[in-house]
């Protein structure tokens, strides 16, 4: 039997000629979004979002006024505080491009596309799947890109300033491209087959670059949904994040210099952080390893900072000790929805743009709790307070410099099992926003 957990709306943002004023974008997708909910508004669902425009974009990533509209329907900041789950593609880059700039450099001066700069949206690239090119018409042709890494389509924030946040923030399949030395094509083989849209004429098509690669994130969403009714959409995209990794092809393109200021945040901002898992987000949430806690936390009251939350653990204390000098892994995400700022003035700075800022933070091995306590609460007095995330002594791999950007923190350390047996405490706190 095939169950069909879930189901597909469509609504029209383009029209039927020329195009929209520029200064609607934003108010057109507010409407799209609420004929969708105003036609089912009991549903969970994925927004989908694989239009985007290279033009009218900030070359800093810094805010848009169409991607702070995202984060004001994201975040429901303008009505009864409902969140809501929003996928973008990242833009492609155009296969003429790579005749100019050779690839991957193509991608790495191909800025992420308006709106994917938006801080509550998941923006998604694409990794390339495909090598084998069977058409005789592309005899002379080969793939540029090799099985595992970034798809020749995919943009990246890598010449973005490092204050705005990592996009994209997940890649999935985006088919490859072809080229014979000199032209660079699309190519059937190298795509992902989908639907047609004259289905009785031709039931199936092809399709490429990140707009196949953001249904498939969609889809990996409403499959979480379907799992967990009622989830939060700040979950979803955690548990997506939290399940996702680099291939080794992907570090051998991007990491060559495997410093956290190099090779690990240009593989960030080329690759975000990596391939979901759908079967490992979906077991995050009901595996004994990990813990999912949805909570809410006031930041600021009267101008001062307010609460910080503090977890304790269920932690695998004796099973970690009996490992001794095995190597294990922590992982922690961190996912939250800002409310942009009204208006655009100040938005070239990132305290100025979102409402708060959250950061997370875990307890050292040899470190009390009252020592641990009072590190965090000097923390959060500002960001300009600069360590390692953890007091030094834990070397978390992408450390705060990359990770404390946006409003999705992740990142892990690798350590001896005996070292981690004391990381039983995150404390999550508020920074100025």
């Amino acid at each position: 039997d095939v169950v069909i957990n879930h189901g597909i709306e469509s609504v029209k943002i383009l029209p039927p000629k020329g195009e929209n004023p520029i200064r609607l974008y934003g108010a057109i997708t507010e409407q799209a979004v609420a004929l969708a909910e105003i036609s089912n508004p009991k549903a969970d669902r994925a927004l989908c979002m694989a239009v985007t425009s290279p033009h009218y974009n900030t070359e800093d990533g810094s805010p848009t006024s169409w991607s702070a509209a995202v984060d004001s329907i994201t975040s429901g900041a303008n009505e009864n505080g409902e969140k809501r789950l929003f996928f973008i593609s990242a833009g492609n880059v155009l296969p003429e491009e790579l005749s100019n700039v050779e690839y991957p450099n193509s991608s790495i001066l191909h800025g992420v596309e308006n709106p994917g700069q938006s801080w509550n949206a998941i923006t998604v690239g694409a990794v390339s799947n495909d090598i084998q090119i069977r058409d005789s018409s592309f005899k002379n042709f080969k793939p540029v890109a090799d099985v595992g890494e970034l798809s020749p389509y995919s943009s990246t924030s890598v010449t973005w300033n490092n204050k705005w946040p990592i996009k994209p923030e997940i890649v999935l399949d985006g088919g490859n491209m072809a080229t014979n030395g000199t032209d660079y094509t699309e190519c059937e083989d190298l795509s992902i087959l989908t639907t047609n849209n004259k289905h009785l004429i031709r039931p199936l098509s092809t399709i490429w670059g990140t707009s196949s690669a953001t249904a498939q994130a969609a889809w990996m969403a409403a499959q979480i949904n379907a799992e967990y009714p009622g989830i939060w959409p700040e979950t979803v995209r955690a548990l997506l994040v939290h399940s996702a990794r680099w291939t080794e092809a992907m570090r051998g393109q991007f990491c060559k210099e495997d410093l956290k200021t190099k090779g690990r945040r240009q593989l960030l901002r080329s690759c975000g952080y990596g391939i979901p898992n759908l079967d490992k987000a979906i077991q995050c949430a009901n595996n004994s390893v990990n813990l999912v806690i949805q909570g809410e936390l006031q930041p600021f009251e009267k101008k001062k900072m307010n609460e910080m939350h503090l977890h304790e653990l269920p932690w695998p204390r004796e099973a970690l000790q009996s490992l001794g000098e095995t190597e294990a892994t922590i992982r922690v995400t961190l996912s939250y929805f800002i409310e942009p700022g009204p208006g655009e003035v100040g938005w070239k700075d990132k305290y100025r743009y979102p409402s708060c800022g959250l950061r997370f933070d875990v307890i050292n091995s040899n470190e009390t709790l009252y020592d641990f306590k009072k590190r965090v609460n000097i923390r959060m007095r500002g960001d300009d307070v600069k360590d390692s995330g953890d007091g030094n002594s834990r070397d978390w791999y992408l450390g705060v410099e990359n990770r404390d950007t946006g409003s999705i923190h992740s990142d892990f350390c690798n350590d001896l099992a005996i070292n981690l047996c004391d990381a039983n405490y995150v404390a999550v706190y508020p920074v100025i926003g």
